[in-house]
């Protein structure tokens, strides 16, 4: 079996940006992804420098060329156990093993929405999550925001910066605070008390909606909150444990964790992109994926100068 310097789980912005930093410092690298990146519903991927817009599979299939014009290899599937004795050891759904002397995991992670009737068809078109992804594309509508943590009233006010007609639904959300309320109201905010149903849709485009009750809100876009949460069981079995993130005080959803270059508690296993930061968007990621390319990149230089220390004092 052939040994790779790095596996690298996971094609996508991080994936891919760690790959090509490590395939150009002359490391052997194979990238092992399911097709399945997390914004693959968005039209665009949006706020990256000169490929504002350009479709999620065309940015992923330049870094695919990109990374195999210097000599990195990639294989289709799905890592399903990672081990390591000597080396590590992936295996994948269909049974195929590949082993490599450090592994970089990029594998995302999964946005479970809320159990709203007619939400997941319109995922990643009219009903959106992040208004630096998405924000302009749905500027001037009445923007509904459904709220199901504490964070909706901060998520209202960024998509008023968008439109004048906003509606924060509160939904299953705790009641907002004196302040939150005081917030809200200044800037023109409506709140709609009640639980949300369903959305309505006509011609393929959201219209409006219906909460518990039958009365309807007209609404040409909805954000949401997601529960976020890193794609990353298959390192169980090296000890790696999903821990909560927090930010200001409330968790963002649930990652791996590691420092500033991406090495976690195991060593030799690194991690970038949403695995470990579940706030970053495609730029942060792909910035996150070169970071720890370096540190797998210096770890790797580490033993072997070791090793050729040793060998020369013999």
């Amino acid at each position: 079996m052939k040994t790779y310097d790095v596996i690298v789980i996971g094609g996508g912005a991080a994936g891919l940006s760690g790959a090509l930093a490590l395939v150009r410092s002359r490391r052997s690298v194979l990238v092992v992804d399911d097709g399945t990146p997390r914004n693959a519903p968005a039209e665009g991927v949006h706020n990256v420098l000169t490929r504002d817009g350009i479709p999620p599979a065309e940015l992923y299939a330049i870094g695919r060329e990109e990374v195999a014009g210097y000599g990195g290899e990639f294989v289709t599937g799905t890592v399903t156990t990672a081990r390591r004795d000597e080396l590590f050891t992936v295996e994948l759904a269909d049974g195929t093993a590949y082993q490599g002397r450090r592994l970089l995991v990029t594998t995302g992670l999964t946005d479970v929405l809320p159990d709203v009737q007619g939400l997941a068809e319109r995922w990643g078109r009219d009903v959106v999550h992040c208004p630096y992804c998405h924000g302009w594309e749905v500027r001037d509508q009445a923007i509904g925001v459904l709220a199901t943590t504490g964070m909706a009233t901060f998520q209202a006010l960024l998509f008023r910066q968008l439109s004048d007609d906003v509606t924060l639904f509160l939904h299953t959300a705790p009641e907002p605070t004196d302040e939150q309320w005081e917030q809200l109201a200044a800037r023109g905010i409506a709140v709609v008390q009640g639980k949300v149903e369903q959305l309505e849709v006509e011609g393929d485009q959201l219209t409006g909606v219906r909460l518990e009750g039958g009365r309807i809100i007209p609404s040409q876009a909805l954000a949401v909150q997601t529960s976020l949460r890193a794609r990353a069981a298959f390192l169980a079995d090296l000890g790696l444990e999903i821990v909560e993130q927090e930010n200001n005080g409330m968790v963002v959803g649930a990652i791996v964790a590691a420092d500033a270059q991406g090495a976690t508690a195991v060593p030799g296993v690194f991690v970038a992109g949403n695995v470990t930061d579940a706030r970053a968007t495609v730029m942060p990621a792909a910035a996150g994926g070169l970071m720890a390319a370096g540190g797998v990149n210096a770890d790797l230089i580490a033993e072997e100068t070791r090793l050729a220390v040793a060998a020369r004092s013999r």
